[in-house]
């Protein structure tokens, strides 16, 4: 076990969370940043060890990493969501990386990862994301698609994480209903401008044509044809909402 802080933010994760802490454990603290959990999440990480602090979220995903920063007792903190797992390659890659103690911000590769179903391109092509820094002087900002903000320079670990992503399509589209809402309100607050042809008719488009041929979401078969549509309909809707926000502050 090496000195280092994993932070998890978590709500009604009581599918997850155990598989997630249990693949982290190279670390010597894990600290779950609970948004009040209605179902067994909380019990499950104590049980396991986890440090568990309540903490309502209010939709401000930037503000709740930084929070979770603030309360690592080690220098180096690692980052991981409920719906992640850590392999055994990556885990020995940050206890090296730590052990070295380099000032330097890990990006980590993420693979998409279904139950029953396979989707490696398009929209769910593996993506890297910065989790593993020295906490001193990081910071998290934004709501949606919140960005890790350090003063060190970066590098990419040769490791892997998987993501497994969605459970069932209920799930899926409630996050996206919810995320099309929170971009669009961080649009508005930001006095983003909104064009109804450009946005609205145009950049869907565009949007379905890169996932689905640039970036071969057509290799993954129905599965890529159905994330793509819906990431235009994702594109259209959170400009929809705008636009009507700041037509008709979001009423019909």
């Amino acid at each position: 076990m090496v000195d280092v802080s994993v932070l998890i933010l978590a709500k009604n994760e009581e599918r997850n969370i155990a598989d997630c802490i249990k693949s982290c454990n190279f670390a010597k603290e894990i600290i779950v940043i609970d948004d009040n959990s209605t179902d067994a999440t909380k019990q499950i990480a104590i049980d396991l060890g986890a440090v568990v602090i309540n903490r309502a979220m209010n939709g401000d995903w930037g503000g709740q990493q930084t929070f979770a920063i603030k309360q690592a007792k080690y220098d180096w903190i690692f980052f991981i969501d409920a719906d992640e797992r850590c392999t055994p390659e990556l885990a020995n890659e940050i206890a090296e990386a730590v052990s070295k103690n380099e000032k330097i911000a890990y990006w980590v590769q993420r693979k998409n990862k279904f139950r029953h179903n396979k989707a490696e391109h398009g929209i769910l092509r593996p993506d890297y994301v910065c989790r593993l820094m020295p906490a001193k002087d990081s910071y998290v900002e934004g709501f949606v698609h919140p960005a890790i903000i350090t003063p060190y320079p970066n590098k990419k670990l040769n490791g892997h994480m998987y993501h497994h992503t969605y459970d069932n399509w209920g799930q899926y589209f409630n996050k996206l209903n919810n995320y099309t809402t929170l971009a669009a309100e961080k649009y508005k607050k930001n006095n983003k401008k909104v064009s109804f042809l450009k946005d609205i008719v145009l950049r869907p488009l565009w949007a379905f044509f890169k996932v689905y041929i640039l970036n071969l979401g057509f290799l993954d078969g129905k599965l890529g044809w159905i994330f793509s549509v819906n990431h235009y309909f994702y594109t259209m809707t959170k400009y929809v909402k705008l636009y009507y926000l700041y037509k008709d502050d979001g009423k019909l």
